[in-house]
């Protein structure tokens, strides 16, 4: 099943949300997840294909990484990915960028966003990253309003290879800040 077939119900908890280095079964639904993301507010661009086509290729042979995050919907059933995330090395080694994060519709609004984030920011740490760096759309202000509150602050435009990222934000993976709850 889908994460776009599921639906939170009451019975829906945190709780039994799972974050984890992706699997090589999971990339199709990272794949997924992101086209449906990028296809309700923007058009797929070049740079998104070339990391989407082949996110094993594109992300992780480039010693990147994937987290997704998954649910169960029923007690005994396979985990299903709902969220997801990209950690990309950016060209200094202690540097990285979150990319490609993207959560299921029917689950936004349950802090599945938050807490995807929160081990994106955990994870680049322990790969040694002192500064961890993102790319979004003014246009997208829960985004936005999410990454503050993980202790991402706005920074000057650098150059992009998307069109659509008009705002960029970092945070210092070595200040207090970062110790996100």
């Amino acid at each position: 099943m889908r994460a776009a077939d599921l639906s939170p119900d009451r019975e829906f908890s945190l709780a039994d949300v799972a974050v984890q280095d992706s699997e090589p079964s999971q990339l199709a639904a990272f794949r997924d997840l992101n086209l449906a993301w990028i296809r309700r507010y923007f058009a797929v661009e070049a740079a998104d294909q070339v990391l989407l086509d082949d996110p094993q290729k594109g992300i992780l042979d480039q010693r990147g990484m994937i987290l997704v995050a998954t649910w169960a919907a029923a007690r005994g059933r396979a985990a299903d990915v709902i969220a997801c995330c990209a950690l990309l090395r950016d060209e200094q080694d202690t540097v990285m960028q979150l990319a490609k994060m993207a959560v299921a519709e029917r689950f936004l609004g349950k802090r599945v966003g938050h807490l995807i984030g929160h081990a994106a920011i955990q994870r680049a740490r322990q790969a040694g990253a002192s500064k961890l760096r993102l790319e979004t759309n003014s246009k997208l202000i829960p985004a936005i309003r999410l990454y503050e509150k993980l202790g991402f602050v706005p920074v000057p435009a650098r150059n992009s290879a998307y069109t659509r990222a008009d705002v960029q934000m970092v945070i210092d993976l070595q200040s207090a800040a970062a110790n996100c709850p």
